[in-house]
């Protein structure tokens, strides 16, 4: 065998390990993204029980620069025909945010815990109290966040119709600062609008994304928020659909959070929600195949999510499949990218994107690029359950 003959075996092998490590996201990806084009579906029955109170919760940490911003969104919001409470968490926080937040006009629990650091422990201690008060529902918005006027008619509305969960759509308001920005936007547009949109009009339950979604008391009662890791999000979100639960997509109302747009803020927060989504993959994977194999269906979709890496490594995968000789695994890398070019065009048509995010997809090699360099950072994050790290955003540079 000489040298050449070599290299292109290895190189077949590589191509078509990389095929078949993206072939479950394709799959996930090309569904989703029809689903996403499909009838809007209708709203849920009516519950049984209807609800007089709702918390908004707002888990905060060192936000004392974001928090008034937020709650005189939400104040200025839209008031429905039940009563709405805002109540900031100021969770280990060294800063002003519980002063702050109250002359804002919110209700303020103020949690202090040096070993148990977290969103999610924020979130589990509002709840556990709001409960014990009575109150019928929830909506969860980050702290650095503006939502829509339509925001409790919707989100709350539909809760009210009997929806265990809801999500509502959620983009990055600060999207014209900067190339990366933008292109964020345009990754929130397919993450966080085409994909739960796809899967709602697929009768799936849409998935939560840590800003902007909610519960009714019944669905808290019976899946205590229990989730702990850095996404902890998507971690709750595999014990709603583990019971039953379904997580409705609300299409119609928007939440905006800032997003950072140069600096080390970018690089922290992409490594630990992808590290952390990595290590979801690696506990919880062999789980929900486990359930599969048991005939319970609902949990496909889950895995099929779990598998469908971050679209930079999704893409990378499929440029490898693509560039090799086999021709069954080139044409499984070149359908898989006419996928994701697909996706990418429903997204931003979907989302109420504009050229700019057409033309942001220039920069995309330059971002893929980028995001291979973080591998080691992302694969630190990992191996652990990180701390709740406030992002450092432009606002907290020009303070400075």
């Amino acid at each position: 065998m000489t040298l050449t003959t070599l290299f292109v075996a290895i190189w077949c092998c590589i191509g078509f390990a990389a095929a078949l490590a993206s072939l479950p996201g394709s799959v996930e990806l090309f569904c989703l993204t029809v689903g996403a084009v499909l009838p809007r579906r209708s709203k849920p029955r009516e519950a049984k029980k209807r609800f007089e109170r709702l918390a908004v919760v707002v888990p905060a940490h060192n936000e004392e620069s974001n928090i008034g911003t937020c709650i005189a969104s939400l104040r200025h919001a839209e008031q429905p025909d039940f009563q709405v409470e805002i109540v900031v968490v100021a969770d280990n926080c060294e800063d002003h945010t519980a002063r702050v937040a109250a002359e804002s006009g919110a209700s303020v629990l103020v949690r202090q815990d040096s070993n148990l650091r977290g969103k999610g422990y924020a979130l589990d201690f509002a709840f556990t109290k709001l409960l014990a008060e009575g109150v019928g529902a929830f909506l969860v918005v980050d702290a650095d966040t503006e939502v829509a006027a339509n925001f409790f008619q919707e989100a709350g509305g539909m809760l009210q119709a009997g929806a265990d969960a809801v999500q509502c759509r959620y983009l990055v308001k600060n999207a014209g600062e900067s190339i990366r920005t933008r292109l964020m936007n345009v990754a929130f547009l397919g993450f966080n609008v085409t994909r739960p949109r796809g899967r709602d009009r697929l009768g799936l339950s849409c998935g939560i994304y840590g800003n902007g979604f909610g519960m009714r008391r019944e669905t808290l009662e019976q899946v205590p928020y229990l989730a702990a890791s850095v996404v902890e999000d998507l971690e709750y979100h595999l014990s709603l659909v583990h019971a039953g639960k379904q997580v409705r997509f609300v299409d119609r109302a928007i939440v905006r959070g800032v997003m950072p747009a140069a600096g080390k803020g970018v690089e922290t927060q992409r490594s630990r929600w992808e590290g952390g989504r990595l290590r979801i993959l690696r506990e919880r994977a062999p789980g929900l195949a486990l359930e599969i194999l048991r005939g319970r269906i609902r949990a496909t979709e889950p895995l099929l999510d779990l598998l469908l890496l971050p679209l930079a490594f999704h893409v990378t995968l499929l440029v490898v499949a693509a560039s090799t000789p086999l021709l069954i695994v080139r044409a499984t890398g070149l359908a898989g990218l006419a996928v994701v070019a697909m996706h990418l065009f429903v997204a931003i048509l979907v989302g109420g994107g504009s050229w700019r995010d057409f033309a942001a997809l220039l920069a995309a090699p330059f971002y893929v690029l980028w995001k291979l360099l973080l591998i080691p950072s992302l694969v630190r994050n990992s191996r652990s359950n990180s701390a709740w790290v406030r992002t450092e955003r432009k606002a907290d540079q020009k303070s400075r």
